[in-house]
């Protein structure tokens, strides 16, 4: 079933709405709970976000293709599997729906609707991290989507779980999530400040994800991932 630009923006929305609200509303409830323990904080945030993704995949992938992240849908652009006249209303969704997202968590706690992040997360490290974890993303949603369309969603969200814990930055790996979880001073925050700088290596991560599978795997059948619901 084909779906029009304006359904599939909304998808793009709630999809990514829900997705911030899991980030953000695991990490308050975490953090509230676990009584100074970073660790089961940042656990309880892991489990939350790589469930979310796999369930939000698995919903709205067929209808948008649930990419619910800019970095995605530039590289279905960069390959001709997305239009470029469609990227705006893809973006914009993607962003406003973060910024929803964050609002909803902090209302559900009872917190500021918005309110900047004073976490700081800056460095060499921090923004090397970025990159990998981009480049992972993109690097498993393009072998899934080709090879095992099936299991992309359940790959997607274990990729993200793993890549909380092996990355120093604990994997944001999306620029509308980073912009977002600026405007929450709340566990998952980072600093206004620090959000540039993560927003360009996850796009330096995914060009490289998407130069490295494109030589990998020259072409593919000729069909839209869109269709089949193959991205977050």
């Amino acid at each position: 079933m084909n779906f029009n630009l304006r359904s599939r923006a909304v998808a793009e929305f709630l999809g990514t709405a829900f997705l911030l609200a899991a980030v953000v509303g695991s990490g308050i409830m975490g953090d509230r709970l676990a009584g100074g323990n970073v660790a089961i904080a940042l656990l309880a945030n892991t489990l939350a976000t790589g469930t979310i993704l796999v369930v939000l995949v698995l919903t709205l992938g067929p209808i948008s293709g649930a990419h619910l992240n800019p970095a995605v849908t530039l590289t279905m652009n960069l390959i001709g599997e997305l239009p470029w006249s469609e990227a705006p209303a893809y973006l914009a969704s993607q962003l406003a729906g973060a910024f929803a997202g964050v609002a909803s968590a902090h209302l559900m706690f009872g917190l500021p609707l918005f309110f900047a992040s004073n976490h700081p997360r800056h460095g060499a490290a921090q923004l090397f991290s970025e990159a990998v974890a981009t480049f992972g993303l993109i690097f498993v949603i393009w072998g899934c989507s080709r090879f095992r369309s099936s299991a992309t969603a359940y790959a997607v969200g274990a990729y993200i779980t793993a890549a909380y814990w092996f990355t120093a930055s604990t994997s944001f790996a999306n620029p509308a999530v980073t912009l977002a979880r600026s405007a929450s001073d709340t566990f998952a925050g980072i600093r206004p400040i620090d959000a540039p700088g993560f927003i360009a290596a996850q796009l330096a991560g995914a060009l490289a994800a998407t130069a490295l599978f494109r030589w990998l795997v020259p072409a593919r059948p000729a069909e839209s991932i869109r269709s089949h619901g193959h991205q977050i």
